[in-house]
């Protein structure tokens, strides 16, 4: 059976050797995060290499997403941990440079206008909330504020300012450094963090026009929720990174939210991915809880495309394992009768996605329902920017898509379509060369036998990108 919800692994010092990187692509990596938050850009061409490596000498694709840091605010270097006494009052310095130290007794903050965004009142939650303030007051560059609970602050925890609109810019400086890095890396996937209106994502869709790589806008931010609609207009994807949004938001509402976020990506052809904490368990254990089992499979059961390991796979013990107990999870989801119940169903006509009433809409609609009533083993399209392939993905057929193309680029973002099974090809394009090809390839796997018919797809001229326009019938 092939999985339909793809992997997607970040990659760190638990999975960067070669042997463990091809273990995990054997196990069910469809794709590797690179996480510019902690690796630097050797580090990340090391594991670009290795997996361009790994794809060509397995014939398989394997995308790779670049995720940018983004404007994350957070302590500054400390001379030691610093206890938190719930109740007692501290005092944080905002600064241009939080790692040259702040005057004494002050915990420096990486965010030099800090002071002056915020008001009495405002909550300070670092360290993923786990240790909480409240702002007593300001004066210049100083915040004093008020300790809710006990901890021990360390450098580098992040900084979270629940319900602020903050007028920080969605690019740093390291950002664009990162992204002209990744630029030059030919990487597949561009992921923008901290996400708030959808001008953040134009900002960055104006840096990168042109070059073909895919946005994830990563909603994690209160503000993103609220213009999701808009977001998703500009996005070619968004992830749904729980761990800032359970901060961000009360943590009893992330999973609407996540609900809500998948939802809308299937109707507006973005890809839906679901990150942080999925098997939290496995960086120390073999084993996942039932309670992380249970959440991977109602993320698919929610309508996920794919599905992220952070630290798991990066840094933890049992990288392999956790990636061998989310396909596991993924088929028997997959396999259970009446998960594709009516597929293309995803809403009434009158409230779907503009996208699916137009001409595309309209093939995609119609190809999926002539591959049921035919009971044909599989879908194929023939694409030069996915977008046919992804399309075909968000009506949900119960069968594969074949997709070719011959865009390597092309190929390899495929990799993270729901569904889609991606096909190079690599000899001039043309319907019958490219109907071949797909042919091949079905009866080399397996996937059906000569005389049954398939459905196939395509936009012609097929040099002309979103132009899916024409569906015929084929006998294999």
């Amino acid at each position: 059976m092939i999985r339909r919800a793809k992997i997607i692994c970040t990659i760190g010092p638990a999975s960067r050797d070669p042997e463990t990187f091809r273990r995990l692509v054997d196990a069910g990596m469809d794709a590797v995060r690179v996480n510019f938050s902690h690796s630097s850009h050797e580090d990340a061409a090391q594991t670009i290499e290795l997996a361009r490596e790994v794809s060509r000498d397995l014939g398989t694709p394997l995308a790779v997403l670049a995720d940018l840091q983004g404007p994350k605010i957070r302590v500054g270097v400390l001379p030691g941990p610093v206890p938190i006494s719930n109740g007692e009052i501290y005092v944080f310095e905002a600064l241009h440079d939080a790692d040259a130290g702040t005057t004494a007794g002050a915990i420096p903050i990486t965010y030099p206008d800090l002071a002056s965004e915020l008001e009495a009142g405002d909550r300070l939650l670092f360290d993923d909330g786990r240790i909480a303030f409240s702002v007593e007051g300001m004066d210049g560059n100083r915040v004093t504020a008020r300790a809710r609970t006990d901890g021990t602050l360390l450098s580098r925890k992040g900084l979270n300012l629940p319900g602020k609109a903050l007028q920080v810019p969605s690019l740093t400086d390291k950002d664009r450094a990162d992204l002209a890095f990744a630029l030059e890396q030919r990487v597949d996937y561009i992921a923008l963090s901290f996400v708030r209106r959808a001008a953040d994502v134009s900002a960055l869709r104006e840096l990168v026009d042109d070059d073909g790589v895919l946005i994830i806008a990563k909603i994690e931010k209160e503000q993103a929720v609220r213009n999701l609609v808009e977001i998703l207009a500009l996005a070619d994807g968004v992830m749904v990174a729980r761990g800032d949004l359970g901060v961000e938001l009360d943590f009893e509402e992330v999973p609407i939210v996540q609900k809500r976020v998948l939802r809308l990506s299937q109707e507006s052809v973005s890809i839906g991915i679901t990150a942080t904490q999925m098997l939290e368990s496995m960086t120390a254990s073999t084993r996942p809880t039932r309670a992380e089992v249970s959440d991977v499979a109602n993320a698919l059961l929610d309508g996920t495309d794919v599905v992220m390991l952070s630290g798991e796979t990066a840094v933890g013990e049992y990288p392999v394992e956790a990636v061998e107990a989310m396909d596991r999870v993924a088929r028997r989801i997959e396999n259970e009768s009446g998960f594709l119940e009516d597929p293309s169903d995803i809403g009434a006509p009158t409230v779907r996605s503009g996208v699916h009433r137009t001409v595309p809409g309209a093939i995609a609609g119609a190809a999926t329902e002539a591959t049921h009533r035919l009971g044909a083993p599989f879908l194929i399209t023939l694409t030069t920017s996915g977008f046919t392939a992804r399309l075909l993905a968000a009506q949900r057929p119960r069968v594969p898509i074949l997709a070719v193309t011959d865009n390597s680029r092309t190929y390899r973002q495929l990799a993270l379509a729901w569904g889609v099974v991606p096909i190079h090809h690599d000899e001039p394009v043309g319907y019958d060369g490219m109907l071949a090809r797909a042919r091949s390839y079905a009866f080399e796997h397996g996937l059906a036998e000569p005389g049954r018919h398939c459905v196939v797809t395509a936009g012609l001229p097929f040099d002309v990108p979103g132009t899916t326009n024409y569906m015929r019938v084929e006998t294999l």
